[in-house]
């Protein structure tokens, strides 16, 4: 029986399986500690934390594995990190109740946009080129930080950044692969990977009523609702048009994040969406070369959150045991093709340039005007700025 026939070897490539725990452990260890912070603002016990973690990572697993087998396309979902940041700032005197109500109905509104179908509607009338430039310029800073790294953990980061040009030379298909097993060799020489300070603790759903106030509606549940779509979806949506995957609906990809949130609010999920930096680690090259079997690094990042679920109270633990260069290293040489692509991409057509190096510029700047995001508005400037110039254009 050959690779190419056997069944095993078909749902285990390594790039894959690779690209799915990377694209987990850059999202649990950059942004789990804004996640707690949240849970703590609300005044959550001990308990509650870990049932936060457990409910949101169960959603990540589900939706993942089960809309990228659905829809044979890699589609990653996440927490809102923006939305988790709002809550750390806002969620201070408000109950639990409350809270996990401010979760129902921002949840309500995300299935609600997801069976309207305006969102998909909407991202149909972006051009490729300002997608790709909003795309670029959301990953670009974990490049940047990449080579940054350099100056203070040169002795970690610079053997990743070997390790991944030798692979790219050679093997090519597992060069991220290469350059993680160089950065925990590192770490371990080194003696910044402290793995004795992980102590395994299982999760456990912890159950709380929603309690629906008005005022915590207006000042949680919108802006969480609005954050969501804008920061976390529309990027989202950029990483799987960059890459080829036109063809995947929003509307009930949309729908569907929206419905598991609901059922999981009540635990502690305060928002699923589409992935935009985890998502780029698993739809592009570097994940599978074949294009339509990428779908699987997705699948495998899906079993891996659902492996950090069932050991949700390990998460804390976990993040004091991994030095910070590590996953700035490997975060960024995983992301190195997604951003080449994505600026070729944006830069490719003459007619929309100009328009996608002010998206790109405007979102790598990390401006954030009303509680939303750089995406939002480096979008919202390279449309304007087509619209000017292509018009002045027309005319001339």
């Amino acid at each position: 029986m050959t690779a190419a026939t056997n069944p095993v070897r078909r749902a285990f490539p390594p790039s894959a399986v690779a690209a799915g725990l990377i694209s987990v452990l850059v999202a649990v260890t950059s942004t789990a500690a804004i996640v707690f912070s949240a849970a703590t603002a609300a005044g959550a016990t001990p308990a509650e934390v870990t049932s936060w973690m457990l409910a949101v990572c169960v959603g990540m697993g589900v939706t993942s594995i089960g809309l990228s087998l659905r829809y044979r396309a890699p589609i990653v979902t996440a927490w809102s990190t923006p939305g988790a940041a709002l809550l750390a700032a806002s969620l201070n005197g408000v109950s639990m109740a409350q809270a996990v109500g401010a979760f129902v109905v921002s949840a309500a509104l995300i299935t609600l946009t997801g069976l309207t179908g305006w969102f998909e509607r909407l991202m149909d009338r972006i051009p490729v080129p300002l997608a790709s430039g909003l795309l670029a310029g959301v990953l670009v800073h974990f490049g940047i930080d990449l080579f940054g790294e350099l100056e203070t953990s040169f002795a970690v980061v610079f053997p990743m950044l070997l390790a991944y040009l030798l692979a790219r030379r050679w093997l090519a298909r597992y060069a991220v692969l290469v350059a993680l097993a160089a950065g925990v060799l590192a770490t371990a020489v080194t003696g910044t990977l402290r793995l004795d300070r992980v102590d395994l603790a299982f999760g456990t759903p912890v159950f709380t009523m929603p309690e629906f106030d008005w005022q915590v509606i207006i000042s949680v549940a919108l802006p969480l609702y609005i954050v969501t779509m804008a920061s976390q979806n529309l990027p989202g949506v950029a990483v799987l048009r960059g890459d080829g995957y036109t063809d995947v609906p929003l509307s009930p990809v949309i729908g569907t994040t929206g419905v598991a949130n609901l059922v999981l609010a009540p635990f502690g999920c305060f928002g699923l969406n589409l992935a935009a930096i985890t998502a780029a680690i698993c739809t592009g090259p570097q994940a599978l070369e074949d294009r339509s079997r990428r779908y699987l690094a997705a699948v495998w990042a899906g079993v891996f959150y659902l492996v950090v679920a069932v050991f949700a109270g390990t998460v804390g633990s976990l993040l004091g045991a991994l030095p910070e260069a590590l996953i700035i290293g490997i975060s960024g040489l995983g992301l190195l093709a997604t951003i080449s692509g994505s600026l070729t991409s944006a830069l490719a057509d003459e007619r929309w340039r100009e328009s996608a190096v002010v998206t790109f510029l405007a979102t790598a700047s990390g401006v954030s005007l009303l509680g939303i995001g750089s995406a939002f508005w480096g979008l919202l400037a390279g449309v304007l700025t087509a619209l000017i110039t292509r018009r002045r254009k027309a005319a001339a």
